[in-house]
Order: C-alpha cells, then structure tokens, then sequence
C-alpha cells in the first residue's frame, strides 16, 4: 500500500497534542481501528495510549495467527517503559498476526502510530462502540480532565 497524505486534525488538550488521522475508528481504550480492504481491519495504538505506555520495550502475542478473536478478548501485552498492559482485541474475526516490522522496529509504536506502527490486524467486524474521531477528541476531553483533576485537587476546602 502506497503511502498517501490522510486528513488530520490537531489535537492538543494540558500538554498533550497529536495530530489524529480523520479515516479511522478510535475505541475508548484508545485503540485505533482501519480497514486496509474489505474485512480487514489493522489496529494501533493511538499516540495518548502509547505515550501512556512510555516508549515501547517489547511485546508478545498469546493466539497464533489464524485464531478467531472475539472483540474485548485479551490476544497478548505490551511493556512500555511507564506501563505493562493487556492487549485485548477490537475485532472479531480471524487473527491474522502482528505487524511483521514490529520486530525490527518497536519504537515505530511511539514514532510513527498511525502508519508504520500498527499494531495487528484482524479479519472481520470492528467493535460496534467505536467512534469518529470527533467522538475521541470528546473521549480524550474527558479522559485528560479527569487525569487533572485528580493531579491538582488535593482536597483543600479552601482552594
């Protein structure tokens, strides 16, 4: 697949911003979903899920390629430097593996989101719950205010 300018939009909320592709999918757990052809779907991690992660040090995928995944199933994890997480699925279908350029170059996960750092792709249907990607700057919003809140409110009756 050639390499084509994409629509963006700027996004910047505190000391967060991104430029956050218009042709895509968002899920609240900030994943990003993308139909490269019709049924298959190639998934990342927006840049707020891998900056929350800190620079990415490894991976690993528990299901082969081949298996059915049901959306919310945990397929693997990441370990960023901040963070270990779980890696669930956000589409059901056939598994069809983990970007092979991962393996030589991790760090595209945080350089390069939403082009060479895909994370896995999947043939099948996206999770129905997905938004635009007005609905994730709304979600993003919400997400980084409350991360505020909770930095800054030191429960001083006084404040």
């Amino acid at each position: 697949m050639t390499h084509t300018a994409e629509e963006v939009i700027a996004y910047k909320r505190a000391r967060f911003s991104t430029r956050l592709p218009v042709a895509r999918r968002y899920t609240l757990s900030h994943f990003w979903i993308r139909e490269q052809e019709p049924g298959v779907w190639r998934v990342g991690f927006t840049k707020f899920a891998a900056r929350m992660l800190g620079e990415m040090v490894e991976y690993e995928f528990s299901v082969p390629a081949g298996v059915r995944v049901e959306i919310g199933q945990p397929i693997g994890w990441v370990e960023g430097f901040k963070a270990v997480s779980d890696v669930y699925s956000v589409v059901e279908g056939e598994f069809l593996g983990a970007n092979p350029g991962l393996a030589q170059d991790i760090t595209w996960v945080d350089s390069d989101p939403y082009q060479k750092g895909w994370f896995y792709q999947v043939r099948g249907v996206p999770d129905g719950n997905a938004v635009d990607v007005h609905g994730y700057m709304a979600a993003l919003d919400a997400t980084i205010d409350k991360m505020l809140a909770s930095r800054y409110y030191k429960g001083d009756a006084n404040a």
